[in-house]
């Protein structure tokens, strides 16, 4: 299995999809990021999402959560669709308790933010705003494979 994105080029992540971007709620940058699955294993039924950056724990003392994505049955996800209310998956609460895509924002040097998809052997039916620890507990017994695509993201 493979993952890219167009929002990644040489290992750095655009702008847009952080502090430096142009779409924000509540002051929490919000485009997200697109990505594209290849290769999947036989038996996909669906795949979840984390998108975090372990950068933060000297800032804040845990990992930071950007992004959880659950019931994922397509390969892409496209820029933005976090916002999107019809969006084909279901997201979970992330370190800004807000239950979409919240982008780059490190505050004290650059980062490496890693986005890791999961292939799933069954959809885990979790409700809008799940945690973290829902999410792992969930897809525990259901990982077929997973990929992690790392990306940095400029400070200032």
């Amino acid at each position: 299995m493979k993952v890219s994105s167009s929002g990644i080029v040489n290992g750095i992540i655009d702008d847009k999809y952080g502090k430096f971007g142009n779409a924000f709620i509540q002051d929490m940058p919000s485009f997200s990021l697109p990505f594209q699955v290849e290769d999947e294993p036989k038996g996909t039924v669906s795949f979840a999402v984390i998108l975090d950056d372990k950068d933060a724990i000297p800032v804040c003392g845990f990992d930071w959560i950007h992004w959880l994505i659950c019931d994922l049955k397509k390969n892409h996800v496209v820029a933005g669709e976090s916002t999107n209310i019809n969006a084909e998956f279901i997201q979970g609460s992330n370190s800004w308790n807000q239950n979409f895509y919240g982008g780059m924002a490190p505050p004290d040097k650059d980062h490496i933010y890693d986005l890791t998809v999961y292939a799933l052997d069954t959809e885990l039916s979790l409700k809008q705003g799940f945690s973290y620890n829902d999410l792992l507990k969930a897809m525990e017994g259901h990982i077929l494979d997973s990929y992690c695509l790392k990306g940095k993201y400029r400070a200032f």
